[in-house]
């Protein structure tokens, strides 16, 4: 694994300050992270979760009162970004404006493409450790993001997921990943997720490059 590091925060590009209700969706992201997370192991009183749990369906309730938005700021997924610097804000995976998502920090070093992420409790699945199903989905996104870097980056067609050691909950977690080869519309890609020096897993994904109108067209 490489020793860079980036600046401390969540990563964004320089384009992607956030300002007004884009800001206040982070927020309140961030937020609903928190409750998810102290949720799963409160010891909180029937009469007190009854009342949270009463707001909290009073907003859902509120928030359907407002139109949604007819298209995303960027995709869902960094594998059909072209360009590796685009931030997506709503993905389950690293935005910022989900609350389902960690978030996975992105960056590239090179050819290379790097990514960290701390797994709290509400992604637990062995005791202690994350939930293989999460790590899979990281990868996903991790090696998608590395294939962005082609000249034709495409869409998961196989990820192949080897667990080497149970990944712990609560410590920071590194992703590397990189572009094994090229043939035609495949991109092979590969990558390796760490905990400190500990290996707790690998991955290889196949992409498949796919015509930018086509994508449009799902997007319509």
């Amino acid at each position: 694994m490489s020793d860079e590091k980036p600046r401390s925060g969540h990563w964004e590009p320089p384009n992607a300050k956030a300002s007004g209700a884009w800001a206040q969706r982070r927020r309140l992201a961030t937020a609903m992270r928190d409750v998810i997370e102290r949720l799963v192991t409160s010891g909180a009183p029937e009469e007190e979760l009854r009342g949270a749990a009463e707001a909290l369906e009073r907003y859902a309730g509120h928030l359907e009162t407002h139109p949604r938005l007819l298209r995303r700021e960027g995709f869902g997924e960094t594998s059909t970004a072209g360009d590796v610097a685009e931030f997506f804000d709503m993905s389950p995976l690293i935005g910022l404006s989900n609350p389902l998502s960690p978030p996975i920090e992105l960056w590239i070093d090179g050819d290379r493409a790097f990514g960290r992420v701390r797994f709290g409790t509400a992604y637990e699945g062995p005791p202690g450790h994350v939930h293989g199903g999460f790590i899979a989905a990281a990868f996903d996104e991790v090696l998608g993001y590395a294939q962005s870097l082609s000249e034709s980056p495409g869409m998961t067609g196989r990820l192949t997921v080897h667990y080497r050691s149970p990944t712990p909950l609560d410590r920071e977690l590194r992703f590397e990943a990189w572009i094994d080869r090229v043939e035609g519309r495949k991109i092979i890609t590969r990558g390796e997720l760490v905990a400190g020096e500990l290996l707790c897993a690998e991955a290889e994904g196949l992409f498949v490059s796919v015509d930018p109108e086509r994508f449009r067209a799902l997007l319509d």
